[in-house]
């Protein structure tokens, strides 16, 4: 049965002969009432402060819970991060590793032709060379001729105007085939 303070105030006691001071009964109920008042008062104080720390520790609980799921989430997408990194990272490698052996070849390619041309050119040269030299090998022959006294000059002249016309027309024709591979592989180059 509960009591409330009211009802301690208002107990009413019936009187014996020996019984107690009815005034000093009635001033400790008055005290008790007071003091159950108080702790009646102070109770409910402290469920609304206790319903009050439970709401917050409800709240703190799910602040926490979003917090452990925000970390996990940040650790995935950390993780993921990383991974995407490494991958993209081994991706730039195989690229760049890709694109060095493309110019590698490259460079390859063109050095070989580099000396396939050196080659060519060279043989040009000595052909040209031994040309011009058997050409001037000739005009000495021609000259050591010309200084001969019994051939007759007019003989020597037509053999010399034909030999020159022909080894002129060969040395121009070497010299513009040299020129004229020179000028396409510059022009290849570019």
């Amino acid at each position: 049965m509960k009591i409330t303070p009211l009802e301690i105030k208002k107990q009413f006691f019936k009187s014996k002969v020996r019984g107690f001071d009815q005034a000093e009964v009635e001033s400790f109920l008055e005290m008790v009432a007071d003091e159950y008042e108080a702790a009646m008062n102070e109770k409910h104080k402290l469920a609304e402060e206790v319903i009050k720390l439970r709401t917050q520790l409800r709240d703190y609980q799910q602040v926490e819970r979003t917090l452990q799921d925000t970390l996990m989430n940040a650790q995935e997408s950390v993780s993921q991060s990383r991974e995407n990194s490494r991958r993209e990272a081994q991706i730039l490698i195989r690229e760049a590793e890709l694109k060095s052996e493309r110019i590698l070849d490259d460079a390859r390619g063109r050095l070989d032709k580099m000396k396939n041309e050196l080659i060519v050119l060279r043989s040009q040269k000595e052909s040209f060379a031994k040309r011009l030299k058997h050409l001037f090998e000739s005009q000495l022959e021609l000259i050591k001729v010309l200084e001969m006294d019994d051939v007759p000059l007019k003989m020597v002249e037509l053999n010399t105007h034909s030999q020159i016309k022909h080894e002129a027309g060969t040395a121009g024709a070497i010299l513009h085939h040299g020129l004229t591979t020179k000028k396409e592989e510059r022009t290849s180059e570019s």
